[in-house]
């Protein structure tokens, strides 16, 4: 399940985040918090594993038509595609009208994402 970040979540937000080679530099990662928090269309999201513990961080930019994933990053314990592709589900769900697209840093997992869809679709899955 994802939630919108509140500053009652930040260290577990800046943990989560620190897992990204960028962001490993406490002042680089308050500054991306301060980011996501001040700039219009731009939102952090805590995702909930199947446990109920706060295990996952995803990061996005909305535009006119689209929906830009910037950062996506779960705890070593939760890093499976599977969780991945949950939080994109969600943010599908969450977001019906744009379409998800991503950075040089998450094109890829985006791509897997879309295929697993296309694969599904195939096969009569809708879920």
């Amino acid at each position: 399940m994802l939630l919108k970040y509140k500053t009652d979540y930040e260290k577990i937000a800046m943990g989560l985040l620190s897992f990204i080679p960028d962001l490993n530099d406490v002042s680089r990662l308050k500054a991306e918090l301060k980011w996501y928090q001040t700039e219009a269309g731009r939102q952090l999201l805590l995702w909930k594993n199947a446990a109920g513990n706060i295990a996952g961080v995803v990061g996005v930019e909305q535009n006119k038509d689209y929906l830009i994933v910037r950062h996506l990053s779960l705890s070593p314990s939760d890093r499976q595609e599977g969780n991945s592709f949950k939080i994109l589900d969600e943010l599908a769900a969450l977001y019906p009208e744009d379409k998800l697209m991503g950075t040089i840093a998450t094109s890829a997992l985006l791509g897997k994402w879309e295929q697993h869809h296309k694969k599904d679709e195939s096969s009569g899955f809708n879920g």
